[in-house]
């Protein structure tokens, strides 16, 4: 799982870094949304773990822009209320 998870963090990390001469914006968007369906037809279980992982791998980046991404995923992707 862990796995699977920093590699689906580190393509959105990238889409989300990405110049629109690099990629379409609206293609970007469209795989963000994608993503955010799909991690939130995940089971509580599921994202509670995928939550977890974040937090883990949040604290253990280097990076802080990275960091902040991580920090930023649960929101970003619909994985908590925002309110």
């Amino acid at each position: 799982m862990r796995a699977l998870a920093e590699a689906l963090v580190d393509v959105l990390w990238f889409i989300d870094g990405c110049e629109d001469e690099q990629m379409d914006p609206d293609d970007a968007v469209k795989v963000m949304e994608g993503v955010a369906h799909v991690v939130g037809k995940l089971s509580d279980e599921q994202q509670g773990e995928f939550l977890s992982l974040l937090e883990v791998m949040a604290r253990e980046e280097t990076d802080p822009s990275r960091r902040a991404f991580l920090k930023g995923f649960p929101d970003g992707f619909g994985l908590v209320d925002a309110g």
